[in-house]
């Protein structure tokens, strides 16, 4: 899984990276979290308003600091969309 945190690097941008990286570390598996201020490829996404929550190429949320709650249940939702239920 990969989650993308994009944002030119604001305060906003920088609690929303850690946030991420806290749920992530009690996610454990195959998380790798990285941090995008490109503004192309920002744009590229769809994304107009940082901070923006980028997990497996789907925008889960912009413009705003999601809370961990939310950020966990992306990453167990992420990880279940497609599979066998």
């Amino acid at each position: 899984m990969e989650i993308k945190v994009l944002g030119p690097g604001c305060a906003q941008c920088a609690q929303t990276e850690k946030l991420v990286k806290e749920v992530v570390a009690t996610k454990g598996g195959n998380i790798v979290v990285q941090k995008v201020s490109d503004f192309k490829e920002m744009m590229a996404a769809g994304v107009m308003s940082t901070p923006a929550v980028v997990i497996d190429g789907v925008v889960k949320c912009t413009g705003r600091i999601p809370s961990k709650e939310e950020i966990s249940t992306w990453i167990e939702n992420a990880g279940n969309e497609g599979g066998s239920d």
